[in-house]
């Protein structure tokens, strides 16, 4: 089965459109993205003082994992005014605490007898 060249020409045009458009879509998601993180980072700024905020940056670098949870309910606590505005270092490590002692840390011994 051989292909003409104007078949090959027309797959080839197809698959570019298909990627061109896959890139397209995947430079749109990541605009979104960083619009979403933009608003995100605004509200903290907003709500949080230097200190807190250096805080929770010195924290992301440590515990990347955690800070996306605390940063939204941060955000819900100020929305919801369950919290004073702004959140200081303080009330940021109040809540650094409560949110640690719910999580546990499962820790394995191994012992070879």
């Amino acid at each position: 089965m051989s292909f003409s060249d104007e078949e090959l020409e027309e797959i080839k045009r197809r698959r570019l459109a298909e990627l061109q458009k896959q890139l397209e879509s995947a430079k749109q998601q990541e605009a979104q993205r960083a619009a979403e993180e933009a608003r995100r980072q605004e509200i903290l700024r907003r709500i949080l003082t230097p200190e807190a905020r250096a805080r929770l940056s010195n924290l992301k670098l440590v515990k990347p994992e955690i800070v996306e949870a605390l940063e939204n309910q941060l955000i819900s606590l100020a929305a919801s005014g369950s919290v004073r505005v702004p959140i200081d270092d303080e009330t940021l490590k109040q809540i650094l605490a409560r949110l640690s002692s719910r999580t546990t840390d499962i820790k394995l011994r191994v012992s070879f007898t």
